[in-house]
């Protein structure tokens, strides 16, 4: 029977995360590369990208690389699977985290229902849903090949659950159609994969609950009354659930959404 250390250790693994420059990415890249896994970071901000791959690879000893790609593109996704064989020549770990989470000065997005647009509502469900079929799919020879194959999809509690408007009542915060469609979607794609791809590949979920990055004091403190842990979410609460999900912890486990959200979808 391996032991814990074994079953965690993730040396000479590759792992590739898309928005691996953003909160949450950065701290699923550290603890994957804790564990020991190579990276290969995908997002569109070269400016963050490329110092946080000389940190990761100082830090932990392993090999760090990144991709300049944008997921709404979707002829650049084919590009990505070739490069990471080119260059690691395996691939382990995907992990779907990119998002199009938007801003409030997006026309159609931020606003009441019947003023959300057609147009947003498709680059949501682009980047959320379409890209992670088109890159799951232009990966799956290689992480089949690998014996430990895992997809990792980031969705939402919003995947789930309907929205509780007056959480955003007086801030300019919101809850768009496309973004709960898109995560609801990106559930069932996961149910959906993990039974396809048995039994080479895992596929599983981690579903984030209200993260804080310094949002208005009123939603804080209206989210954190609905939370049965009190508190919202820091990027630090996801490395347990990466790494469960990732490494051999878990290689009997696929199908499933791990909802990281502090007890907020048990009411």
């Amino acid at each position: 029977m391996k032991s814990i250390r074994q079953l965690t250790d993730m040396t000479q693994r590759v792992s590739l995360i898309t928005g691996g420059a953003g909160h949450i990415g950065t701290a699923m890249a550290e603890a994957l590369a804790e564990l020991g896994s190579n990276l290969l970071l995908l997002d569109r901000d070269e400016a963050r990208l490329a110092p946080l791959v000389v940190e990761l690879a100082e830090k932990w000893g392993v090999r760090v690389e990144y991709l300049v790609v944008d997921l709404e593109r979707a002829d650049t996704i084919p590009a990505v699977a070739r490069e990471a064989e080119r260059r690691f020549s395996r691939l382990d770990v995907l992990i779907n985290n990119a998002a199009f989470v938007g801003t409030s000065d997006i026309g159609g997005w931020v606003t009441d229902f019947a003023s959300q647009s057609v147009e947003t509502w498709k680059r949501a469900l682009d980047v959320n849903l379409t890209s992670v079929f088109a890159l799951t799919q232009a990966c799956t020879g290689l992480l089949k090949a690998s014996g430990n194959g895992s997809v990792i999809n980031i969705s939402s509690i919003y995947g789930d659950l309907g929205p509780d408007l007056r959480l955003y009542e007086g801030t300019a915060m919101g809850n768009p159609a496309a973004y709960a469609a898109s995560k609801g979607g990106l559930n069932q794609l996961t149910r959906w994969l993990s039974t396809v791809l048995a039994p080479d590949i895992r596929v599983n979920t981690i579903s984030p609950g209200g993260v804080y990055r310094g949002q208005p004091e009123v939603f804080c403190q209206r989210y954190i009354q609905r939370t049965p842990l009190a508190r919202m979410a820091t990027e630090e609460d996801f490395k347990g659930a990466t790494a469960f999900l990732a490494s051999d912890l878990s290689r009997y486990v696929t199908g499933q959404n791990l909802k990281v959200d502090g007890g907020w979808g048990a009411w």
